[in-house]
């Protein structure tokens, strides 16, 4: 075994993945100790060299790979991932750059990249998104034609919710998230009573039958992720199989040759 083969091991290895999972977190809290003044007057300096040693070891660990992964490393999704994070976090955060040093929580994220079942969601998530889209999409036409709608019919009973097309937007956007639509619809329905059949409606298909399309299309999208990874593990257990099974006709024909060469050597 090559010293690459060695590394690449060690870095595979769940205890490995334990240890920088473990980095990662404590990392995460002393991040979250570091938003406290108090704790900050009294223990900003240890605070400081505990963040350097987490950042130091995320570095280790990334040119780790890069040596025992070389060309391949950029392969990985997650690898660009882990490499993107943490180069933020190398950036000297002085001058123009102090607004990155903010941002060192998105180290937070590489458990993401390290918790496998992470991963899967996340996934999941990234092959909805097509399906996403055109969702979106519908959501958005949804939206304008209401908002039409509402402007021509509300406009003038309620000029500052539906004045003009881009408040009216604003507002059923609200409407649709269902914070304080009781409210909107009482002022207007006090001069137009069935203003409620309006806006009734309109929850119904906006945030009801649109949000279960979001759900399905998450959920096929997690499925297809977890068929993809049993015809993996199919395809891992069907070699693993077949290297037992030429492992043990090796074995058998070494046995016939020695059985061959032994009845040679009676006769």
């Amino acid at each position: 075994m090559t010293g690459r083969e060695r590394v690449a091991k060690v870095l595979e290895g769940r205890r490995f993945q334990n240890f920088i999972i473990a980095v990662i977190v404590f990392n995460a809290v002393t991040l979250g100790m570091e938003t406290s003044t108090s704790i900050m007057d009294g223990y900003s300096g240890l605070l400081h060299v505990l963040d350097h040693l987490a950042l130091g070891i995320f570095v280790a660990e990334l040119l780790a790979k890069f040596y025992a992964y070389r060309g391949s490393f950029f392969r990985d999704n997650w690898n660009v991932f882990d490499l993107l994070v943490v180069g933020i976090a190398v950036i000297p955060a002085t001058g123009p750059f102090a607004v990155l040093r903010s941002l060192r929580v998105l180290r937070v994220l590489r458990l993401i990249s390290v918790v496998p079942s992470m991963r899967k969601v996340v996934s999941g998530l990234l092959a909805a998104i097509p399906g996403m889209a055109s969702i979106a999409a519908l959501l958005a036409l949804i939206i304008f034609v209401a908002g039409v709608m509402a402007t021509k019919l509300f406009g003038t009973i309620d000029p500052g919710d539906f004045g003009d097309l881009g408040t009216s937007l604003f507002t059923l956007f609200q409407v649709m998230t269902g914070e304080a639509w009781p409210d909107i619809a009482k002022t207007i329905m006090e001069q137009a009573p069935l203003a409620w059949i309006f806006f009734v409606v309109y929850i119904l298909v906006s945030s009801f039958a649109v949000l279960n399309l979001f759900i399905a299309v998450v959920v096929s999208g997690m499925e297809d992720e977890l068929r993809q990874d049993i015809r993996e593990e199919e395809a891992k257990q069907a070699e693993a199989q077949a290297a037992a099974n030429q492992e043990i006709l090796d074995e058998l024909r070494a046995l016939r040759a020695e059985l061959a060469e032994l009845r040679q050597r009676a006769a």
